[in-house]
Formats: C-alpha cells, structure tokens, sequence
C-alpha cells in the first residue's frame, strides 16, 4: 500500500473496524433476538426445517401460559429478593467501606481477608447451610434467601465501594467536619454523592449476581419463593422440552436486568471508568 496515500489508508482501517465491530454485535446480539423470537413463536414455527427465522405472526400465548398457571410470580419473587437483598448489602456495605478507608477497621489486610470471602465457592457450604436453614425454619422463605444474598454480595460491595471512598479527597470531609457535620452527615452529604456513579454500578453488579443465582434457589426454595432460574428448568423433561415456555420465562426473566442497566447505563459506564478496583 506504499502508492495509498496516507488518509486513504487510515479511511480503510476505519470501515474494517467498523465492519469486524458489525460482525461481532450480529453474532452477540442473535442468540438474544433468537430468544425473543422462539417466545412469540407457534410450536410449528419453533420446530420447523429450515428454520422460520421471524415469527409469521406475533404469539402471546407463550406468555398467557405463563401467567395463567402462577408460573410468572417466580419472576416476581426474583425482583423481590434481589432488590431487597441488593438494598441491605449496599447500605452495610458501604458502610462497612467508609470505616475500613477512613478509620483503618481491622488494619491493612481486613479489606483482602473480606473480599476472599467472595472466592469461597457457594457449592462448598451449600449443604451446611440447608441444614441450618431447616433448623431454623427458613426454607422457602423471603428472609432465608434475603439474609444469605447479602451475606453474600457483602464482601463484593465492600471491595468496590473501598476503592470508590478512596478516591474522595479527605479535604471535602474534613471541611464538612469543620462546619459541625457529624460522621453520619458527613458519608450522606459527601461520600455518598461524590461516589454516587460508583454507587449505582456496584449496585447493578450486585443485583444481578443475586439476580442469577441458582443453587442457592434451588436448594433453599420449594414453591413459595422459587426464583425464575428454577423455574425454567421444570420445563426440560426426558420425553421434551416445553421451548415455548423455556424462551417465554427467559424473557421475563431478562427484561429487568435490561431495564435496570439501561436505567443507570450513564452511572455503569463512569462507575466502571473510575478505577473502582484500585488497591
């Protein structure tokens, strides 16, 4: 290309960028639309060779199903443990997070010793964790699956939240002290703001961690509380699998995640820019 003149060149590069950059989104993006699709299908458009690549007409029935046998609630009581386990972990997270930056709890190593916690495989206790569940009466409850999804997204929001704390400068704290705040003042009208994009993007991880779990769910749930996640897998049989319903449940059981990352999308990007994992 020595004959190409320098802009040319440069022209070229950037439309093979764009077009690879294309050609990944398609192939990312396809299984998503191919779920919707196989949802608003008929079984006879599901099953079909060579494959119906948009349903011919759009089919709610798939969902009617859904709501009409109770099965759509597991959704529901995904949203609720979620977001009420996301809430109790981000609020003693955080505020485990400003004591480890700011009044060195537990000296240099706690915050390490804290964040391994999270690399203990969930398989490991699992079984322990059914039989002290079953003594205390908590299977197939709110508060069971509440207090163990936050026990375990705590080490997680600490970690993150210490590194968003860390970036504040002491100064503003320091200033707010000095105009009779106290410390309880201080982290609601200082840290919190300043590390409000960190905030909202630790938040969106920690709900969908809690979002996706399935042990847990599956051990500590019966029918009261079941999540989406179990749910979905009443409908692979030995004989079939109901695929209508599988891609129908998935559906519903995306959408919130999807709402929650486009809602604080603004928040997720400068969170995640903000070296949150310093240290």
């Amino acid at each position: 290309m020595k004959g190409v003149p320098f802009h040319r060149r440069k022209e070229t590069k950037l439309v093979l960028r764009y077009l690879i950059a294309a050609f990944l989104v398609v192939i990312f993006v396809f299984p998503i639309y191919w779920l919707f699709a196989i949802s608003f299908k008929t079984p006879a458009e599901i099953f079909a060779f060579p494959p119906v690549w948009y349903p011919k007409s759009i089919q709610f029935n798939n969902y009617a199903v859904l709501f009409k046998d109770g099965d759509a609630k597991t959704v529901g009581n995904s949203l609720v443990l979620a977001s009420v386990s996301t809430l109790f972990a981000m609020i003693f997270g955080t505020i485990a997070a400003y004591s480890l930056v700011r009044f060195k709890t537990g000296g240099e190593n706690l915050a390490v010793w804290i964040i391994s916690q999270r690399m203990m495989p969930p398989v490991a206790i699992a079984f322990p964790i059914f039989l002290f569940y079953v003594w205390l009466g908590w299977v197939d409850t709110y508060i069971g699956l509440i207090i163990l999804y936050t026990a375990f997204s705590l080490p997680y929001v600490i970690w993150m939240m210490r590194g968003y704390i860390e970036e504040i400068p002491l100064e503003l704290e320091e200033s707010a002290l000095i105009d009779g705040c106290n410390r309880w003042e201080v982290l609601w009208k200082v840290v919190l703001p300043m590390a409000r994009s960190g905030l909202f993007a630790t938040a969106v991880f920690t709900f969908v961690f809690s979002w996706n779990d399935f042990l847990f769910a599956l051990i500590l749930t019966r029918t009261e509380v079941m999540t989406y996640t179990v749910q979905v897998t009443h409908y692979f049989g030995g004989q079939s699998n109901f695929w209508s319903k599988i891609a129908a449940m998935s559906v519903l059981g995306t959408i919130p995640v999807f709402i929650t990352v486009a809602t604080l999308q603004r928040y997720l990007v400068r969170g995640i820019s903000m070296g949150a994992v310093k240290g």
